[in-house]
């Protein structure tokens, strides 16, 4: 092995820290991208061991054990269960909370007998001294034979002592395994290391249970006959192995572990437990909690996006002066600059948002909501687990569809895709808060901010419509598997505030970048759409209005009419004429189908094309005149009318791509795509038709 740069895999329970101890021993130095193939989150990073010696570190999914009921659970096995995957590690470090050993150190026992090199990093040990548990840690070492060490990852305690006992743990194997499967399955497991062609006796028995082993596929048929022949039902032989496993476990837990009375402290965790979990206050405590959340993007936000809009303002104007007039000026000041400028002035309530979401899930906050909404979203054809993907799809779409993989049941999984979209995500925001600001006054109703509680109206108006199809869907597709629900309750904890800080530095870094490179690509398109015309329809314009009164107004109006942006918004226009929408909203509509947030971009940038006063995009929108009328376009009716169009149509292309991926077929986005159109289309109509 090459001491140079060792393979650490991570592994352990779902809310054992395992994704906190990562950032500790990686800091910065991570990127995520996806296993090949499926769209399973995969963390990498580096990190430096004693020695000078260069450590790459693997964040594996959460998993129970290496028999897998999910996706992603299925790729912890697949690393660890293969020595020909190209991320086996040399050493692999299980993660065990403290406060639920038994669980934890089920995994550990799997990882020994596959003959692993391995460390038990015991975790949230804090915590658990608050519920009464006392651990013999040097006592657990020796019953287990493997090295075992306390850390507190988010308080960075441990971490030292951790990487000395990597560094010892590697090319050290355990010295017998912990459950002597060969023993138990004498016969059976001799015959199948023979099919297999490896001597590793626990790796047979998981590829005997029918867990698919990286490039072992064709052992299969083989291993199948033999369990045949022999007579073995492989689900029986596996709950055998189970059972022992666990008497086993018991008997160091027993010897190792003693529980004495919790302390007050863990009392009121108990307490606090009862109110979040309540069947009635539950409900209550989640809805104030959403209060605050949307009142804070708007009220606490609203200082440090005047600052970023004065900032592109005055850049804007320096620019404008320094430049000699002309079209780079142009460009730079009512193209680029103007459709940057109109989404960057969004990232503190992108912040604010992610800060929320990251705080709550940190907490164990999320946990109790998946719970308390479990009964409630069965009516509908989903469960418990559907609750995550749904309150992230408040974030972003995509990773909250990526996470609907922890639902075991291929329906509610399939319906949970269908639905996220209809969240309100992060995308929309800059969308709901642009058009908010023009059409609902700044001021209080019954002391709360009223912009801030229309907004928490829009957001639960997705959640609403995401449960009403959901309750249509649960009629449409068909099928008989059965569903349950099991989630353990993490303990209650203070987050981790630098994870909390570089989630909301990588969220918005995504959201800046990701959207960034699409919206000065559309705005430099656009600005030229905007600023040509074919043939001299410019010249006439100019001979028209020359020498008359407000010339320069009429003349930029006109222009942008006869471009070849106003060609393709007037070709569009009669089929959005009845939601209330023109010919610039049109070309709106078109761009942001690559990313909603666009939508600001582009009419910021449309309504700067010939216009020598730089403002602000909402002042720019208010100042919008309806040409049959001479009054504001955007009235009350349009406004909420847009807001709609937005909330449900499916105006993202990555998500599309991402249900294609995780559906396996194009035939769910075309429908999602389609049903979220109408829905979009018929909800702006009435709207508009009512209001107006």
């Amino acid at each position: 092995m090459n001491r140079e740069q060792v393979k650490i895999a991570l592994a352990g329970n779902p809310n054992s820290g395992k994704t906190t101890l990562f950032n500790a021993l990686t800091g910065l130095k991570q990127k995520v991208g996806n296993y090949p193939g499926i769209t399973v989150e995969k963390k990498l990073g580096n990190a430096k061991l004693p020695n000078e010696i260069d450590a790459k570190i693997i964040d594996l999914p959460g998993t129970y054990s290496l028999f897998p009921k999910s996706m992603d659970e299925k790729v912890a096995q697949q690393i660890l269960c293969n020595d020909e995957n190209v991320d086996y590690p040399d050493v692999t470090v299980v993660i065990a909370d403290a406060t639920n050993l038994r669980r934890s150190i089920f995994l550990l026992t799997q990882v020994i007998d596959l003959n692993m090199s391995v460390v038990l990093a015991l975790n949230m040990v804090d915590i658990a001294t608050k519920k009464g548990i006392i651990v013999n840690v040097d006592l657990l070492s020796k019953e287990l034979g493997v090295q075992v060490v306390a850390i507190n990852a988010r308080k960075r305690k441990g971490i030292e002592s951790l990487r000395e006992s990597i560094i010892n743990a590697i090319d050290k194997k355990p010295l017998k395994p912990f459950l002597f499967v060969r023993k138990l399955f004498k016969d059976l497991i001799e015959k199948a290391n023979k099919i297999r062609g490896k001597e590793n006796d626990y790796a047979s028995f998981l590829a005997l249970c029918k867990q698919e082993l990286g490039g072992e596929v064709v052992n299969r048929c083989a291993l199948n006959q033999l369990c045949k022949a022999l007579d073995i039902i492989p689900e029986r032989v596996q709950a055998k192995e189970t059972v022992k496993r666990y008497k086993a476990i018991d008997k160091i837990i027993y010897q190792t572990v003693k529980q004495g009375k919790p302390t007050g402290k863990y009392q009121l965790t108990k307490n606090i437990d009862d109110v979040l979990i309540h069947p009635i206050l539950g409900y209550v405590v989640f809805l104030m909690i959403l209060f605050l959340l949307f009142q804070s993007v708007f009220s606490w936000s609203a200082y440090p996006m005047e600052v970023i809009d004065s900032f592109f303002t005055n850049l804007s104007v320096w620019i404008a002066n320094a430049l000699p007039p002309g079209m780079l000026n142009d460009l730079l000041v009512n193209g680029i600059l103007a459709g940057l400028g109109g989404i960057v002035i969004f990232v503190p309530q992108i912040a604010f948002l992610f800060a929320f979401i990251a705080f709550l899930e940190d907490t164990g906050y999320m946990a109790r909501v998946s719970f308390i909404t479990d009964k409630l979203l069965r009516n509908v054809g989903l469960n418990g687990r559907s609750i995550i993907p749904l309150l992230s799809g408040a974030a972003c779409a995509v990773p909250a569809i990526m996470s609907a993989r922890t639902i075991s049941s291929w329906k509610e999984r399939l319906i949970t895709i269908m639905v996220t979209p209809l969240m309100s995500c992060s995308a929309r925001l800059p969308v709901y808060t642009i058009i908010i600001g023009m059409i609902i006054p700044i001021e209080e109703f019954r002391g709360f901010n009223l912009q801030g509680l229309v907004l928490m109206a829009f957001y639960l108006l997705g959640f609403m419509a995401a449960i009403a199809i959901a309750f249509v869907m649960k009629f449409i597709i068909k099928s008989k598997e059965r569903s349950y629900y099991i989630m353990e309750m993490p303990s209650y904890k203070m987050p981790d505030w630098k994870t909390v800080l570089y989630t909301i530095v990588e969220k918005v870094k995504i959201f800046l970048f990701d959207a960034g490179k699409i919206i000065i690509a559309i705005s430099i398109v656009l600005w030229g759409l905007s600023s040509f015309a074919p043939g001299n329809k410019f010249e006439k314009i100019e001979e028209q209005w020359a020498g008359k009164a407000d010339s320069e107004m009429h003349i930029a109006a006109e222009k942008l009419e006869v471009s070849y942006a106003g060609m393709i918004g007037k070709s569009i226009e009669p089929a959005i004429k009845p939601l209330g929408f023109d010919w610039k909203i049109g070309i709106s509509l078109i761009t942001s189908f690559a990313a909603r947030e666009v939508f600001v971009g582009t009419m910021s940038t449309i309504y700067s094309v010939g216009d020598e006063n730089i403002q602000s995009i909402q002042e720019r929108m208010k100042n919008v005149k309806n040409q049959e009328t001479g009054e504001a376009f955007f009235t009350p009716a349009v406004g909420i009318s847009l807001m709609l169009f937005y909330a449900f149509a499916m105006q993202c292309m990555s998500t599309l791509a991402i249900v294609y991926r995780e559906t396996k077929h194009w035939k769910w986005p075309v429908i999602q795509f389609f049903y979220m159109g109408a829905l979009a289309y018929l909800s702006s109509f009435i709207t508009y038709q009512l209001l107006s």
